[in-house]
């Protein structure tokens, strides 16, 4: 029987090994049914639509080429991570539609290049995960300013970016603008997001005390979006892990100006397929006088287990 200061070095050498493997290795994944909507209208006093959004799976295989083991030793799997946004062009006509396709665009090539593609979880992966989101942001921040430079025709186009990255049930949002992201979860709607406006400043500010005394300008003022005419832009991010069932929404504010939240909650409470659901959702911004493009996104989260329950 080894004496306590062996048995101390042997725990130690346990715990140093686990700290290893929760580093490179992480936590298995579980396994998820995602299904997704996603729709865009603009409205009934613009001419253009200056939204645009974007749904992306990412997934990483494996496959055996050649060994002696017997085949289902090496089941199939895929590991999968979906990458969602809806950005909002600001600027005017066709420069907020080009700012928002920029900004996608943009964030497709530059996820190409990237060494690094996190699909199981720790917590440090997690931190460094959200870090390398407001990095990914600030990028698509300079080459819009790359191209609405001062001599550019193009000055002070800009956009809204509210992007979600889930990896099996985590959430990763990263935020800049006034569009949202939302969660429904068991009949209730969760904001994600704050809007990045001057009415929500005055309020942080204790200006003002609720949004209410805003007038509709402030609500609609913009202090920091990607591009435009700001030097630097703040990127808000937070790590949300998902429940089964879960409903994740991006949406611009041409939904959220003309529907309550109480009347999107009644509509994802519905047991449509989402895409219908978004379809609901551009039609009550419609029906409420459209006054704005409106785009939304929904994932609808459901684990392995309920799915084949």
């Amino acid at each position: 029987m080894p004496a306590f200061s062996e048995t101390a070095t042997l725990n130690q050498a346990e715990a140093e090994w686990d700290a290893l493997a929760a580093k490179y290795f992480g936590s298995e994944t579980a396994a998820v049914n995602v299904s997704f909507g996603a729709l865009t209208h603009p409205g009934k006093v613009r001419t253009n639509n200056e939204d645009h959004y974007s749904v992306v799976r990412r997934f990483r295989s494996r496959e055996v080429l050649l060994t002696n083991m017997p085949l289902d030793t090496y089941p199939p799997r895929d590991d999968e991570a979906f990458a969602l946004a809806v950005a909002d062009g600001v600027g005017g006509a066709a420069f907020g539609e080009l700012a928002s396709m920029i900004a996608l665009r943009s964030g497709w090539e530059l996820t190409g290049s990237a060494f690094k593609w996190g699909f199981k979880l720790n917590e440090p992966e997690s931190l460094e995960l959200q870090e390398s989101l407001r990095v990914f942001i600030r990028m698509i921040h300079r080459r819009l300013q790359a191209e609405s430079g001062p001599d550019s025709p193009l000055r002070g186009m800009g956009t809204t970016l509210t992007g979600a990255l889930t990896i099996g049930m985590d959430a990763f949002i990263a935020h800049v603008g006034d569009s949202r992201a939302y969660v429904f979860r068991r009949g209730r709607l969760h904001r994600l997001t704050r809007d990045h406006t001057l009415a929500e400043q005055l309020v942080a500010d204790g200006i003002l005390h609720s949004i209410d005394e805003a007038s509709s300008g402030f609500r609609s003022t913009l202090v920091n979006c990607l591009g435009g005419v700001f030097e630097d832009v703040q990127v808000d991010t937070c790590h949300v892990p998902l429940q089964d069932h879960d409903q994740l929404l991006l949406c611009t504010d041409g939904l959220t100006d003309m529907v309550s939240e109480a009347d999107i909650s009644q509509i994802l409470a519905a047991t449509t397929p989402t895409q219908i659901a978004c379809q609901s959702l551009v039609d009550a911004a419609l029906a409420n006088g459209g006054r704005d493009n409106v785009t939304v996104v929904l994932a609808r989260y459901l684990t392995a287990t309920s799915s084949s329950s």
